[in-house]
């Protein structure tokens, strides 16, 4: 199998629009953003609160801390969005009683219920990819190896 030597295109061609993945994958993710916000309308989430209940769902209770390292959200951004949760009955914060420095939130049986509904969601959008499960699988560890990728490149800078 033969394989043609990529020449590098020239500095002018890298500053365009059209070639800068960070553009394609802001317009990726965007639009995802209309797909789910319409899915999670029945729902009464939003995306964020919709990522938070995947993870207490997987986890069950968990430290807010852990919440925030495993949704890469600073506590500021994940404060707001669990006191919506909270007002809304679907998670309980309460402080741990081993550190009373540390709250641990968990879904409400409210919460846990909502999952059921949710289950339909990530086909539908699976659907909405017009990707087959492996193509699906494919972009995903893709976009896990360039997140490696870049977390290690902005430890180095």
């Amino acid at each position: 199998m033969t394989t043609t030597p990529t020449t590098t295109p020239p500095d002018e061609e890298f500053l365009r629009l059209d070639r800068q993945i960070c553009f394609s994958l802001n317009a990726a993710s965007r639009a995802f953003g209309g797909v789910y916000r319409t899915l999670l309308k029945d729902l009464g989430l939003t995306y964020p609160q919709y990522l938070v209940m995947l993870v207490l769902w997987e986890d069950g209770e968990l430290p807010v801390k852990r919440l925030g390292e495993r949704l890469r959200l600073d506590s500021g951004t994940l404060s707001p969005l669990l006191k919506r949760l909270e007002a809304a009955g679907l998670v309980q914060r309460e402080r741990s009683a081993r550190d009373e420095r540390s709250v641990n939130v968990r879904p409400t049986d409210a919460g846990t219920e909502l999952r059921t509904r949710a289950a339909l969601v990530p086909r539908r959008i699976a659907a909405a990819t017009g990707f087959d499960l492996a193509e699906i699988e494919d972009l995903r560890a893709r976009l896990d190896r360039l997140t490696s990728a870049l977390d290690g490149a902005a430890l180095d800078a």
